[in-house]
């Protein structure tokens, strides 16, 4: 055999070997979640940069995966803390990637929290645990927590309720006495920042990557990938929004999507590539 093919077939028993240890046959247990009994907030703020479009369809791709078909998730749109600057409407997106599984706590936020909390309750009283990933700031977790701490006070929120924070700056834009809450009253997580590469996490903001269109061929997928990437071509930068310059280049970026790799134990996935040439269709 000529060392080219042998060295070929050992590259895919490499890359195979790679996303089998990734992907894990534990049906109960991703990383730090249980699967069987937890649930997952994803958090978005959308205020004001357009990578929060970008990690909507990064995360649908993930849990449409076989694997984590199962996770019980939600997700929360406008979940933004005291910068300025414009809000980017997600909804259309939010909508086609979760169907009825979202809220939307940029129109009403009090209604937003009870609605949440009804879930999270549920989740807890069945012996479960609340795993909120904050791509945003932690104000609408510190009200979430708030309330249902009031509900159910003989729950240890510090023990059951994990909060992953993976941006320095989403904390300094987070009201303070709500991030000292959010660091006081649940397992407050500081993870590596998602933009960066090499840092124990996930490094999902890549200007060069420009041909997402070519790792997906479930047709669902492609549309809320289209739609992401439209949306966020739309409002980055404009009326003033934050001008996200590795997606003025044509790239990806879905760094916030770093902390749900860490709640699921994705943290050896090194980059958008590594990314999709896992979780491509």
């Amino acid at each position: 055999m000529k060392p080219k093919i042998i060295l070929f077939i050992l590259l895919v028993i490499t890359s195979i070997a790679a996303k089998a240890n990734i992907l894990d046959n534990d049906s109960t247990k991703a990383g730090n979640f249980n699967i069987e009994k937890d649930l997952l907030l994803v958090q978005f703020d959308c205020k004001t940069d357009v990578d929060d479009l970008h990690t909507v369809a990064a995360f649908a791709t993930l849990v449409s995966n076989q694997r984590y078909l199962k996770v019980n998730y939600h997700a929360v749109a406008g979940t933004y803390g005291t910068q300025g600057g414009l809000y980017v409407p997600p909804n259309d997106l939010f909508q086609l990637a979760f169907g009825d599984n979202w809220t939307d706590a940029h129109n009403n936020t009090k209604a937003a929290v009870e609605k949440v909390k009804s879930l999270v309750i549920k989740t807890l009283v069945q012996g479960g645990d609340l795993w909120i990933a904050d791509a945003g700031q932690s104000d609408f977790s510190a009200e979430l927590v708030n309330a249902i701490k009031k509900d159910l006070p003989k729950i240890e929120t510090t023990k059951r309720i994990h909060i992953v924070q993976h941006a320095e700056w989403n904390e300094e834009v987070t009201t303070p006495e709500k991030l000292d809450f959010v660091k006081r009253n649940t397992d407050y997580i500081k993870i590596p920042d998602g933009n960066g590469i090499g840092n124990g996490t996930p490094g999902f903001r890549t200007p060069e990557f420009t041909n997402w269109d070519d790792k997906i061929n479930n047709p669902e997928l492609t549309e809320i990938w289209q739609l992401a990437v439209d949306l966020a071509n739309k409002y980055n930068g404009k009326d003033g929004r934050y001008n996200n310059e590795a997606i003025l280049a044509g790239g990806l970026d879905f760094s916030d999507l770093s902390e749900v790799c860490w709640i699921l134990g994705l943290q050896d996935i090194k980059d958008v590539e590594h990314f999709f040439n896992i979780f491509s269709n």
